[in-house]
């Protein structure tokens, strides 16, 4: 069998590709899950309200949604290595940024920032996948969804244990500490990014970017991760600020190491299992109620169920999460990968940016604490609904 140019490109720099990818899928995380285990600091410091918090985590998602399409311009445009840099840089540089403001609105702005550079980014890798790892696009998937993971995992379970000692409790300089890793991963980018190989097409052909809103997949995509997304962030910015309104503000590091920790288990087991979990429903049948399950455990439970709860809510997210995120390199020809993403992180973050706005909303409203995870609830139900819907559908694409 005659392998092509590109087959012999993505062997070549096999291992370069997999690096790069993993590197910029734990910058895509790391400055974001950075930020709720200082939220208790960060409340007290900027004096802001629970709906505030709930903005705090929202604002990057906002720019996932506005800047999903343009990313998919800016690849079909300028090339995805091109915009991989530029991602990395604003979205690094922009995180370090957030320990300098000196109030609620500077950290806003710098936090805005901070989104834009990671949502051009987030289309950028499943076009390198079929770039570079075109006859290996399982792996590709699974080892930079595995540094997505870790990124969330390490800044999730070192920050209370480890960091905030080792800088005085300063929220600040924690924050600042995890912006370095995605400065050195653009740094890394700009100095060993292979060459893309251009997809094969006709000259004639302008490239396509705007994402078909037709599709019905489409939307079974974007609704299907945009309900993740919304659990995974609402979780992790309403669980410390829970149990601190339930005096077991001790929990915190404990929920939230197991929450993210347990992640970085199931990525390791996607590792091993990639490609027959894609395009198979059970993966939604099985894991979308474990994380409904995992919400219930941390608000009815106490002590260690409150952290068993957390991690099993981590684990079967991670799963959906995963398949989810590959399936564009999967279901799309190698020149629409990254429109078919910037439209499912379009939707996808339309979506889920209301979320944990609602979530401190309601706690607001009400005064009752765990009305903030109603609507985290009903996103566990959509999740595996939709993404029971979705697979059927890719199987038979």
């Amino acid at each position: 069998m005659n392998r092509t140019p590109s087959a012999d490109a993505g062997a070549t720099n096999l291992l370069v590709a997999l690096t790069l990818m993993w590197l910029t899928g734990v910058a895509l995380r790391l400055p974001l899950l950075a930020v709720p285990p200082v939220i208790p600091l960060i409340h007290n410091d900027l004096h802001m309200s629970e709906t505030q918090v709930g903005a705090l985590i929202g604002l990057p998602l906002v720019m996932f949604a506005l800047a999903g399409v343009p990313g998919s311009l800016l690849i079909a445009r300028y090339g995805a290595v091109a915009i991989g840099i530029f991602g990395l840089w604003v979205a690094g540089l922009a995180a370090a940024a957030r320990a300098f403001a000196v109030d609620i609105w500077t950290l806003y702005a710098a936090t805005v920032v901070t989104g834009f550079g990671i949502a051009i980014l987030q289309p950028v890798l499943p076009t390198l996948v079929r770039a570079w790892t075109p006859q290996r696009i399982g792996l590709g998937n699974a080892v930079f969804t595995n540094g997505i993971v870790i990124g969330a995992t390490l800044s999730g379970t070192m920050t209370i244990p480890f960091v905030l000692p080792l800088v005085d409790r300063s929220w600040r300089a924690a924050i600042l500490l995890w912006a370095v890793p995605g400065l050195i991963a653009a740094l890394l980018f700009v100095l060993l990014a292979p060459r893309m190989q251009a997809p094969v097409r006709a000259p004639e052909m302008p490239r396509r970017w705007w994402p078909d809103w037709r599709s019905p997949q489409l939307w079974l995509l974007g609704l299907t991760f945009g309900s993740n997304n919304a659990m995974f962030f609402g979780a992790n910015a309403f669980i410390p600020d829970y149990l601190n309104a339930a005096g077991r503000g001790d929990l915190i590091g404990h929920a939230l190491g197991w929450l993210n920790g347990t992640q970085l288990l199931a990525s390791l087991v996607l590792l091993l299992t990639a490609e027959r979990m894609q395009r198979k429903t059970w993966p939604f049948t099985v894991f979308g109620p474990l994380t409904f399950a995992g919400l219930i455990a941390v608000v009815v439970g106490d002590g260690v169920w409150v952290v068993i709860g957390s991690g099993v809510f981590g684990f079967a997210a991670a799963i959906s999460f995963v398949v989810t995120f590959a399936l564009p390199a999967r279901l799309s020809p190698p020149d629409d990968v990254h429109r078919v993403a910037g439209g499912m992180f379009t939707i996808s973050y339309s979506f889920a940016v209301l979320v944990p706005i609602v979530c401190g909303a309601l706690w607001d409203l009400t005064g009752i604490p765990w009305t903030a995870f109603l609507p985290l609830a009903l996103c566990a139900l959509t999740l595996t609904s939709l993404g029971t819907i979705l697979s059927r559908r890719s199987a038979h694409h």
